[in-house]
Order: structure tokens, then sequence, then C-alpha cells
């Protein structure tokens, strides 16, 4: 049996769920014609170490946090898409014979799989989705193959159920990026072909993400992240984890903060950026980005998307999935603003209820 890894086929009304390695993030989203309105958010702190580099370790603890974020969004949706980190999963791009329907395409995928995935088939979860037609053969049809270890997706799907929600769609990460990234491309000054950098910096990773005409081409995490700044705020000013956390946010740290602590992480992000990017340089033909979009909950630090493009010489643009969306009463639209950044992958999530 085939896994979920690109959902049903047909469009679900879903909740954008998105467990990171600090908070859950949950996005409902409604459309009518052309117009996009965001119907309720919210964002939950998890437990320290309930997600370890995107895997969940303890699964009670993410459940726990998934109903707060529910309870805090007031959603009365109860099915979800969620996503799978993009190093969690192998994809590949095959040949198959034209005119084959789903079932006999499936039939025949599993039979070819385990040359081109490295597991035991009993522990994967494995999905396909038509591409188009094959650049080799008229008489093929280019079929994308995901794969992923079914532990990914069995513990995301779990820690749903227990806060009493269905997911109905696994999706992986690099997908949902790409999806939101065809709200903001209207607002970059670029053309089709032109090479964006989306980069993400969350608390412990910075994933880095290359789109060329709305495909993803590179993706690398690193370990990388907002909770090394944190910790240095509570080393220097010897306050707990949580109150450097949140004199982060909410500010009241000493004079020397600025110069002493921020600035230098600054510089950090961006030899962070330019690291991923020499990274990227070095694997392909390009030498350069047309612009970078900065996302995760680094990015909203202020100044920090000026600082990037001043170092870099790229243009570079602060992610804002909303722009053009309305906005029901009920969502705190400052918070959502601020929130922005980091919920590209659950907008992402949220919009496959439009597939």
């Amino acid at each position: 049996m085939l896994g979920s890894l690109f959902g049903k086929k047909k469009s679900i009304p879903v909740l954008g769920v998105d467990i990171s390695s600090t908070s859950v993030k949950l996005l409902e989203i409604s459309k009518s014609g052309d117009q996009y309105k965001v119907e309720s958010y919210a964002v939950a702190s998890l437990p320290p170490n309930a997600v370890v580099e995107k895997n969940i370790a303890e699964l009670e603890g993410v459940a726990e946090s998934v109903t707060k974020a529910y309870e805090r969004s007031k959603s009365k949706m109860k099915t979800a898409a969620v996503a799978v980190a993009g190093s969690a999963v192998i994809t590949k791009l095959i040949d198959m014979p034209e005119g084959l329907n789903d079932d006999n395409m499936e039939t025949q995928i599993t039979l070819e799989a385990d040359q081109y995935i490295p597991y035991p088939l009993d522990e994967v979860a494995i999905d396909f989705e038509v591409q188009g037609e094959s650049d080799n053969s008229p008489e093929q049809v280019e079929v994308l193959l995901a794969a992923c270890r079914r532990e990914n997706v069995e513990l995301r799907v779990d820690a749903l159920e227990m806060a009493d929600i269905t997911a109905k769609v696994v999706d992986v990460e690099a997908y949902a990026i790409e999806r939101t990234f065809e709200l903001i491309r209207p607002h970059l000054d670029c053309d089709e072909d032109s090479a964006i950098a989306i980069i993400d910096i969350g608390s412990t990773m910075t994933t880095l993400s290359v789109l060329v005409d709305g495909q993803t081409v590179y993706t690398r995490e690193q370990l990388f992240g907002g909770r090394q700044l944190t910790e240095e705020i509570q080393r220097r000013y010897g306050l707990s984890l949580d109150e450097a956390g949140l004199a982060k946010k909410q500010g009241g740290l000493p004079d020397d903060y600025e110069p002493e602590v921020l600035e230098p992480f600054k510089d950090a992000v961006v030899q962070q950026v330019t690291r991923s990017l020499q990274f990227f340089f070095s694997s392909s033909q390009y030498n350069d980005v047309d612009h970078i979009v900065l996302a995760g909950g680094v990015a909203s630090m202020t100044g920090l998307a000026e600082v990037v493009q001043d170092k870099l010489g790229t243009p570079t643009t602060l992610a804002n999935p909303f722009t053009n969306m309305s906005v029901a009463s009920r969502v705190d639209t400052m918070s959502l603003s601020n929130d922005a950044p980091s919920l590209m992958i659950a907008c992402g999530l949220a919009l496959r209820s439009f597939d």
C-alpha cells in the first residue's frame, strides 16, 4: 500500500499544521473566487526536545501543543495537512508507460521501488505524482516518486490524532514552501526564470531552498537558528531559557545587548546565508541568485533583511504570504503580521484545501 506524501488528489478543506522544532503553527484559509482569507491561526510552543532536528521525540508533548494551538485558533475544522522535512524524503523522477491508471501505476511502482529506495519497503511510505510527458520518450510520462520512512509519517499522524484531528494529507516541507511562494512571487521584481533563494531560519535549523520558475532545484538544511541568540542572552545575563526567550521578543535587556549580542548574531546570520549559498553555487551551474526571501522566526528580527541585502548586495525581502489576503475578525492581525515569515510551511499546507 502506498503512503500519502502528496495527499489525495481531490481537494479536501484542511488546516495547515506545521510541527517545527520549537512550536506548532496552525492555519486555516478559505477562498472565495480568487481571494484568500485567513480564517484562524495560532502558535503554541513545544516542550524542550519534544522535536529534535525535525524528528518527533516525545509524542505526548507534541500532541498537547497541537491541542493547545487548535484551542487557541478557535477553528472548527477537524482535518489537516502536515509535512515531513525534505531531509527525511527521497525523491526520484522516473519514466513510466503512458496510459496506466493509478492502480496499475501503483502496482508497477511497488514492484520497482526497491531499486530506488535504500530502505526495506515495509518501513517506508511511498507516493507518486505524474508530472507530465517524458522528455525521453513520447510514449512515457515523467512520474515524481517520493518515499519517506513510515515512522516519520506515522508520528505526525499520531500527534494530530491524539489532538482529535485527522491528517488527510502528509506533504513535504519543500513542496509546501513552493506553494506559498506563488503568493509571494508577484511582489518580487523578478522574471519567471530568476533564481530565488528562500532562506528559512528557524529556532535550530536553517533551510535554504532555491526555486527557479517556481520549482525547487536545490535544498539544504543546516544546524543554525535563533536558539543560539537565546542561549547567548541566557548566558550573558544569567536568565533562564524561558526568560531569555521572552526578553529576546519583548526587550528590556541592558544597553550593551544590541552592540554586544544582537549585532554579532546578525553577522552570524549573514555568514550562514553566505555559506548556504556557496554550497548551492558549488553544486550547480549558478553563481548568483536574483532575489533572497527571508523566512522563519528569526527573519522578522528588525533590520535583518536590510543587513543581508547590504552585505550580500542581493535584493532581500521578508516573506509575507498574507499581503493580499483578507483576515477574519477573530484573528489577531498584529500577531499574524509578526509571525508571517515563520508561517510559510503552515500556509503551503493550508493551501492544499484548494488543489
